[in-house]
């Protein structure tokens, strides 16, 4: 069993059936791709006001996202697992995450249904929901909607309007996370999201080219759902076991090897220890440099170690 599932097992549910109606509930519902700033600003209100009223706080997430059901979307998509989306949305303070199934009995449930059934599991008093926010079959359930609902339900209807970033008058978006991710433009989702883009895998075996030429590296098996930089090599850190270590990242195909899939080989600077299987984390800070070929190993060889000493120029006292 993963850390995450064996620390939170009791407190991110698949089902909403399981949930206890024990405690008066404040409660958001959304996608919450990359839980990015505009998510946690939302979040972070809710929860306070869930506290000032002696409620839980609680998230209702779906996965697969409704984009990847309902219409065709990249097959690289999300900006988080469904595990990392739970773990920091406990962060910021939440009680509950319930991720559901966005299954074909759940697409079809009208929204009276749907706020029948949060009511009965989990007393629902207070749901607060983004402007564009409609949930149930074909989107019927508006906020306007809800709010009548609410009415003869016993709950309230919160609209929170987006949160737009300061620099250039634009919401928050998940979508335009997953459009600077493919550039490369590392800065700039980190901007969005408030946060380094992270991702994690076990440590497989692979080539071990590295190996043969003094940089070790650490490949990750990833999700093959998961949005992945663009093809380039990044300064950021990796995380282990509750450790930090400056990374230098390589995403990409390994044109020098002519190398077809794609991969992603991270460098712990200041680390020598065999890791195989175990579950690594890498946060990117900074691109270094797109793919490229090289002319042969010395060139390649020679690029790397430029490359690890740009990484720790960068991350050297942070």
């Amino acid at each position: 069993m993963r850390r995450f599932e064996a620390k939170h097992m009791n407190r991110h549910l698949r089902r909403l059936r399981d949930a206890s109606p024990d405690k008066e509930t404040a409660l958001t519902i959304g996608v919450f791709d990359g839980v990015h700033r505009g998510h946690r600003a939302l979040v972070e209100r809710l929860v306070e006001r869930a506290r000032a009223g002696g409620r839980r706080a609680v998230v209702l997430t779906f996965h697969p996202h409704p984009d990847k059901t309902l219409h065709k979307r990249p097959t690289r998509y999300y900006l988080t697992t469904p595990e990392q989306r739970a773990d920091l949305l406990l962060a910021l303070g939440v009680d509950l995450v319930i991720t559901l199934s966005f299954d074909e009995e759940t697409r079809r449930l009208t929204a009276r249904d749907f706020v029948e059934r949060l009511v009965a599991r989990l007393d629902l008093v207070d749901l607060w929901v983004g402007s564009d926010f409609a949930l149930g079959y074909q989107r019927e359930g508006t906020v306007d909607h809800l709010r009548e609902l609410g009415k003869a339900a016993g709950f309230g209807v919160t609209r929170v309007e987006p949160i737009v970033d300061g620099s250039g008058g634009a919401a928050f978006s998940s979508s335009r996370i997953r459009e600077l991710l493919t550039c490369g433009d590392i800065r700039a989702a980190k901007g969005q999201l408030g946060r380094a883009y992270a991702l994690s895998g076990p440590v497989i075996h692979g080539q071990q080219r590295g190996r043969t030429i003094g940089v070790p590296t650490a490949n990750l098996e990833l999700w093959d759902e998961q949005v992945v930089p663009a093809n380039g090599v990044y300064a950021g850190w990796a995380l282990l076991g509750g450790a930090r270590f400056m990374a230098a990242i390589n995403i990409g195909t390994r044109p020098t090897f002519d190398d077809a899939q794609l991969s992603l080989e991270a460098h712990l600077l200041d680390f020598d220890r065999d890791i195989y299987g175990e579950r690594l984390e890498v946060m990117f800070e900074e691109r270094l440099r797109p793919e490229r070929k090289f002319d042969g190993l010395d060139d390649l060889v020679g690029q790397i170690k430029r490359d690890i000493a740009a990484t720790r120029q960068l991350l050297q006292g942070k």
